[in-house]
């Protein structure tokens, strides 16, 4: 839980608009529950730091080191099934109606990629749409992988292309072109993390050639008048994650988060968690957080509510718990 932030006081601000409450944007390994962290860890003999959390100006590589740690518990299909359930049970708790869980399904090697899937779809029992992540510079054969077997379940919803390039990748966005065009074809939705502290031209490559109908973090939006025109033209959700942004150092203050001003520019966004675990956050405290950092008004707080339902790559509904 946000420190100062109680889940009751988060509802009680955001309860001011009919619209259900939306998550897009959660990941599974970076959302496990401490207590179910701990008893697997246990189980299964591996060592966990005493610090896990994330903290204010860590930097993007930093963070994504640390998902080895829950990952390294994550590797039996029923530890995945486990964690894909608490994940909708904690949301329900949260009073989020939909909620999309994201992983790379390629990262839990004790069984193959489709047994994997299917634990996760098992625990979400039909209460979340799931999209799985290739990773940058992951060969383009695991994105078609994971594109047909997502083609092939209906609880799968979208793909996504999440962490971050580097030098040493010897692939780029352009080599997940085939992918991403396939997805497309046979109705799965497309997620883009891009322009996370990075130049928003990664952000224009992904709506035009990846075929992004949102894009995970995009803080450099702003930068370029030609990419805001791109994505408000193309009716792009951007998934804003703003205590993330603020964790991994891409912007320094929640108040710095451009948001409210994509907002103005008639870009369509949503508030999303990233990481509950890492982040040591949930859905209404995240909201109440970003609402009195930006002074967000109670239109712009309906109108980001309603993008995230707009921007679901399904309809389904959580069942409460």
């Amino acid at each position: 839980m946000t420190a100062g932030t109680t889940p009751d006081e988060g509802r009680a601000l955001m309860n001011t608009s009919s619209s259900p409450l939306v998550d897009l944007h959660r990941h599974l390994d970076g959302s496990i529950r401490e207590s179910t962290l701990v008893e697997l860890a246990h189980k299964n003999g591996i060592f966990l730091p005493k610090k896990l959390l994330f903290f204010r100006g860590m930097g993007l590589d930093d963070a994504l080191a640390r998902f080895e740690v829950t990952l390294s518990v994550l590797q039996e299909p029923l530890a995945v099934e486990r964690v894909a359930r608490e994940i909708c049970e904690d949301a329900a708790g949260e009073d989020v109606s939909i909620l999309e869980i994201r992983f790379a399904p390629q990262l839990h090697r004790q069984a193959g990629i489709e047994e994997i899937v299917d634990s996760a779809l098992s625990g979400i029992d039909g209460r979340a749409g799931l999209i799985l992540c290739g990773l940058y510079g992951e060969s383009p054969e695991v994105l078609n992988k994971l594109v047909e077997v997502g083609r092939t379940r209906a609880g799968v919803v979208g793909i996504d292309l999440a962490g971050g390039p580097a030098r040493a990748h010897t692939f780029g966005m352009r080599d997940y072109q085939a992918a991403f065009a396939r997805a497309r074809s046979v109705g799965l939705g497309r997620t883009v993390h891009a322009g996370e502290g990075r130049p928003p031209e990664e952000i224009a490559f992904a709506v035009e050639y990846l075929h992004a109908q949102r894009i995970g973090h995009g803080t450099t939006l702003l930068e370029d008048r030609a990419v805001v025109d791109l994505v408000v033209d193309r009716g792009v959700v951007m998934e804003a994650c703003p205590t993330s942004n603020v964790h991994t150092g891409v912007i320094d203050r929640l108040e710095d988060h451009p948001v409210r001003e994509w907002l103005k520019e008639g870009v369509r966004a949503c508030i999303c968690t990233d990481n509950t675990f890492f982040s040591d956050v949930d859905l209404p405290s995240e909201l109440d957080r970003v609402s009195r950092a930006l002074g967000l008004t109670g239109a712009e707080k309906t109108i980001l509510l309603s993008h995230g339902r707009a921007g679901a790559f399904s309809d389904l509904v959580m069942v409460a718990v």
